[in-house]
């Protein structure tokens, strides 16, 4: 793989968080942003405004939650996390067409000062 080719893949793979603001605002019924960071909801205080939350460590007992017929959008912690892009090789494996790994994650995201609403705990039965 050359740069050119390199740099267009990244493109058609990742979502910046303005992108993805910009879209929601433009498509909402189009797309669906979801929180897939494992760990104790203690740790993860906060989500994404309107993101649902499916940590990887679930994926497989609740991916019937997640539309086959819209953008699927997926974020973790940070650029230093890798669990996203492994949550959309799976989604993608499953017959998802359009997945999409949120740049940056919780961390792009808190930095920019976007939307972000308290993490319930009934958002989440993650045991990890």
């Amino acid at each position: 793989m050359n740069r050119l080719e390199y740099f267009n893949a990244r493109i058609e793979a990742t979502l910046s968080p303005m992108d993805y603001v910009q879209l929601k605002k433009s498509q909402p019924e189009n797309v669906v942003l979801i929180d897939v960071r494992n760990g104790p909801v203690e740790a993860r205080k906060v989500k994404v405004q309107g993101a649902l939350v499916i940590p990887q460590s679930e994926l497989d007992n609740r991916i019937d939650e997640i539309p086959k017929n819209k953008k699927v959008v997926v974020y973790c912690w940070d650029v230093w996390c890798n669990t996203a892009a492994k949550v959309a090789s799976t989604l993608l494996t499953k017959g998802y067409e359009e997945v999409q790994e949120l740049t940056g994650g919780m961390a792009a995201w808190e930095k920019m000062n976007f939307p972000q609403e308290r993490l319930n705990v009934e958002d989440s039965s993650c045991g990890c």
